[in-house]
């Protein structure tokens, strides 16, 4: 088991942790950074500042109460759908990948490819914004001919490694790959 830290594009600190069970069963976690709990006060408070500026002025308390609950609800959507604390890859040779997500309100997403569809893994590069970004993806299987590409699954979405990350992660997922 070893735990490194990388970044992600955009220059945040992400950690890439390879947890290597046998020689045809690898799983990899990158993680990302918790929640600011500054950064939620700031925030909070800026929204409450302006809503309290607006009812001084109209002595409307409806536009307080709005405040309180659109903040809140805010802050439950980005906690259970958006923030994402940690993504992982378990790449079982002859059997198949399985793709995970961990959301900081602790809601996990899971999918699972089975060997049989995977064409296979590569690094694919995309135009994101005004630059070029590395994705690691999975090239599935078209089930009529089989060295087609039906469709790209690409992973680590929500963490967004550099390609220095995603070069490590590549080679250990060839080397169990070519052993099946």
């Amino acid at each position: 088991m070893e735990d490194e830290a990388f970044t992600d594009i955009n220059g945040k600190s992400i950690s890439l942790d390879c947890q290597c069970h046998s020689s045809l069963c690898s799983e990899f976690i990158v993680s990302v950074p918790k929640v600011s709990i500054g950064k939620v006060m700031v925030y909070t408070c800026c929204v409450w500042l302006l809503a309290y500026a607006v009812f001084f002025f109209t002595e409307n308390t409806a536009v307080l109460t709005s405040a309180i609950f659109i903040t809140l609800a805010g802050m439950m959507f980005h906690i259970h759908f958006v923030k994402v604390d940690h993504e992982s890859l378990l790449v079982i040779g002859s059997l198949g990948v399985q793709v995970s997500s961990s959301y900081a309100s602790g809601r996990e997403t899971t999918t699972f490819i089975e060997m049989g569809k995977i064409k296979d893994i590569v690094i694919n590069e995309a135009i994101y914004m005004h630059q070029i970004i590395y994705y690691l993806c999975v090239l599935l299987k078209e089930p009529s001919d089989p060295d087609a590409v039906s469709s790209v699954v690409p992973l680590f979405q929500s963490s967004k490694p550099r390609l220095n990350c995603l070069v490590k992660v590549y080679k250990s997922c060839q080397e169990i790959i070519s052993k099946c």
